[in-house]
């Protein structure tokens, strides 16, 4: 579409005019802030007190404005650093892992060393050949057996925690039934509370805690360890912590790594000794009371 040249000569002569203007009026308005003079001065006063306060309302973007550039900033802060702390977080669980591998070689180290931690507890330590478990049966095998004078009974640990106790012995094998094994019952002692429990086996890899007498004082994260009621276990082995499941139950976070069971601490637990001669414990007998026996036999 062709332009009107008409429309051009008349334009531009108007927009220099306007220009020319605008210059002239910036001009004389600087001049007039500029002269020193008492009257020049009182009129600047009645202008900006004219003109200044009616200026709020186009304040009030610029005001905003700058709201809005300090919030985001301070957004921006936060999201760097709650992007620092993501990454500290990632390390330390790298860190947290590491510490648990190496806590895992230690004890597995200590193990094949035979060193003992317990003079009161001697163990044998032997590998996993096989795992024997099923949906209604968990247990693993060892390559230690009766020639190396295991016994029913006894417990077994990874070098981190309780893993079960040896049912079943051959020659040259065990069987270790699982904690998580579902005929597992193993009285236990959660601290820092005293509270005693049982803690059984249901197939899972965080078995339940039964028969506390005061729930209310056990709480996520306390240690529990084996109380040694009824000579199952020896009293103070670690078996793991306590968590909340998601059916609201008290259950126990074991302390042994089940998905790598490959060496195991066979404990061999020394059996009470029998009391033969009660009399001893009370003392030697007296010549009174020897004289007293002498009576009742007559």
């Amino acid at each position: 579409m062709a332009r009107d040249p008409s429309a051009d000569s008349f334009v531009r002569p108007v927009r220099n005019l306007l220009l020319l203007l605008l210059c002239l009026a910036l001009f004389g308005l600087f001049l007039l802030w500029r002269i020193d003079s008492p009257r020049v001065e009182r009129f600047r006063a009645a202008f900006v007190d004219r003109v200044v306060p009616n200026m709020d309302w186009a304040l009030v973007p610029v005001a905003r404005a700058v709201v809005m550039v300090e919030g985001f900033q301070s957004y921006a802060r936060i999201y760097a650093q709650n992007q620092e702390l993501r990454r500290e977080l990632q390390q330390m669980k790298a860190w947290r892992e590491a510490a648990l591998q190496l806590e895992q070689k230690y004890a597995k180290l200590l193990d094949l060393a035979n060193v003992r931690l317990d003079p009161m507890l001697t163990h044998v330590t032997g590998v996993v050949l096989a795992d024997a478990g099923s949906p209604f049966r968990q247990s693993v095998i060892l390559n230690v057996g009766a020639r190396d004078g295991i016994r029913d009974g006894w417990a077994a640990m990874d070098g981190l925690g309780l893993v079960g106790r040896i049912s079943g012995v051959g020659e040259r094998s065990a069987r270790v039934l699982l904690l998580t094994d579902p005929s597992s019952r193993v009285p236990v002692v959660i601290q820092p509370s005293g509270q005693r429990a049982i803690l059984s086996g249901d197939n899972t890899a965080t078995p339940p805690v039964e028969f506390l007498e005061r729930p209310e004082l056990v709480r996520p994260g306390d240690r529990v360890v084996t109380s040694g009621d009824g000579g199952v276990f020896p009293a103070g082995l670690l078996v793991g912590q306590v968590a909340q499941g998601p059916d609201r139950r008290l259950r126990v976070r074991l302390a042994a790594d089940y998905e790598r069971l490959e060496f195991l601490r066979v404990l061999r637990s020394r059996p009470g000794v029998p009391i033969t001669d009660p009399g001893g414990l009370v003392g030697a007998a007296g010549p009174e009371d020897e004289v007293a026996a002498g009576g009742e036999g007559g």
